[in-house]
């Protein structure tokens, strides 16, 4: 099981990842609030601003002070080290 750092300590399962995105979009804010009401989002942000939000495939949202850009470069890294590993 790979684990990504989404910032101050915390760790997600690379695996359960469907999407990361940036909070902008109206859609996704509508999506973090009803996953706010539904107690399905986890916000991991220590208070900071939220920049990017994680889709997991068990339906949960994942609010990160960290660009989407800086999680999909460690979720590629981690990729091509597991890849180096198996070979």
């Amino acid at each position: 099981m790979q684990l990504i750092n989404i910032g101050f300590g915390n760790v997600v399962s690379a695996n359960k990842i469907v999407s990361i995105v940036s909070p902008e979009a109206a859609p996704i804010k509508r999506l973090v609030q009803e996953a706010k009401d539904d107690k399905t989002a986890i916000d991991a942000t220590c208070g900071r601003r939220t920049r990017a939000v994680l889709i997991m495939d068990s339906g949960h949202i994942i609010l990160s002070s960290i660009q989407p850009e800086t999680l999909a470069s460690r979720l590629d890294k981690d990729i091509s080290k597991e890849e180096n590993i198996e070979e």
